[in-house]
């Protein structure tokens, strides 16, 4: 049993379900994910952990004791959590240091007691020197860590953020993350992290749960998630996959259509109908001549080519039409309107049954 428990958890608006049956297990000082576009389910499932809304069906246990349920829920207050916004709300009125140590002066600590847990805080978040500056004052990712410092100075039983880096610019989401999971590692809360960015989830994460219309399409190591996905959803949401359709041969190949076979390296294949195979855009390979052996390789037309730095970004055209997009090496350089041969390795080959 994990230390938070979410059991068939249901909430409907009006007769709409948000979220349908969730079920899942989070151990002691693990960091969860949630991961999945909006209106997926993922808030509203954090909003229900929170105690800000009450399910429909289901339960929430945390560390063996019932927290929620149908006109059963505690108040908010009395979880021992901990919420991270995505608008930081500090008191503008306030220092960042009295920013910190508000929640303990709620909790009735002694001056010296508060001042002594908010100082280690505020050096742990890298904020000592900024203790009697106001939010104002702050740039975006120092106001963020000021969030941090709050949240966890009370230390609460589990620390729950909802998507707390969508207001930064690039550079400092980048920054953030690492710095979210350093202080995790540091002190090892339960958390559970709502957020729509892939990265932030692969940065951060132990266990990413990926979501869709309000239930689990899957969960797993962010590398379990990245490297075997079981449906085409997660295939195409956690990281950009290529997907192709065929019959499966009833042993290890799909019929792709375009005179392309496919022999696929690992996944399950659909007894009937079709299945699909993901094949992600940095494992597509191009070359001007034809590679060897006749599976898993067909003839393309470059559609676009865009340099990138790092790596070279085609669109290249089958003979339906359909597209296809591969990252290659940069010092690959085919010109758009030119033939190239496409090649996707059957190891790089996945099926997805549903």
């Amino acid at each position: 049993m994990g230390f938070l428990e979410l059991n068939g958890l249901t909430k409907r608006y009006g007769s709409a379900p948000v979220v349908k049956e969730l079920s899942l297990s989070v151990e002691k000082g693990q960091l969860v994910c949630l991961l999945g576009p909006s209106g997926c389910g993922k808030t509203t499932t954090l909003r229900l952990i929170a105690g800000f809304i009450e399910p429909d069906a289901g339960e929430i246990r945390v560390g063996g004791r019932r927290i929620s349920a149908p006109g059963q829920s505690e108040a908010p207050e009395r979880r021992n959590m901990s919420m991270i916004f995505q608008s930081y709300a500090l008191w503008p009125h306030m220092t960042v240091f009295d920013n910190v140590a508000y929640g303990l002066k709620l909790r009735g600590l002694s001056k010296s007691e508060a001042q002594q847990r908010a100082d280690t805080i505020l050096a742990a978040t890298k904020l000592a020197q900024l203790a009697q500056r106001y939010p104002g004052e702050l740039s975006g990712g120092q106001q963020q860590r000021v969030s941090l410092a709050r949240a966890l100075v009370v230390e609460p039983e589990t620390l729950l953020l909802d998507e707390p880096l969508s207001n930064l610019d690039a550079n400092l989401r980048e920054e953030m993350r690492f710095e979210i999971r350093r202080l995790h590692d540091k002190y090892r809360y339960t958390t559970v992290y709502v957020t729509h960015d892939q990265a932030e989830a692969m940065t951060t994460a132990d266990l990413i749960v990926v979501m869709n219309q309000g239930v689990i399409e899957q969960a797993g190591s962010p590398e379990e998630i990245y490297a075997r996905p079981r449906t085409e959803f997660v295939a195409r949401f956690l990281g950009g996959t290529n997907i192709f359709r065929g019959g499966w041969d009833g042993h290890d190949g799909v019929a792709a259509g375009n005179g392309l076979f496919l022999r696929c390296g690992s996944g399950d294949f659909a007894g009937q109908g079709d299945t699909a195979v993901s094949v992600r855009q940095h494992d597509v390979r191009l070359s001007a001549t034809r590679p060897e052996g006749d599976s898993n390789c067909v003839q393309a037309t470059v559609t676009r080519q865009v340099y990138l730095g790092s790596h070279r970004d085609y669109l290249v055209t089958l003979a339906d039409g359909e597209t296809v997009r591969a990252l290659v090496s940069a010092d690959l350089s085919i010109a758009p309107g030119e033939t190239v041969w496409l090649q996707l390795p059957p190891q790089h080959c996945r099926a997805l049954a549903h």
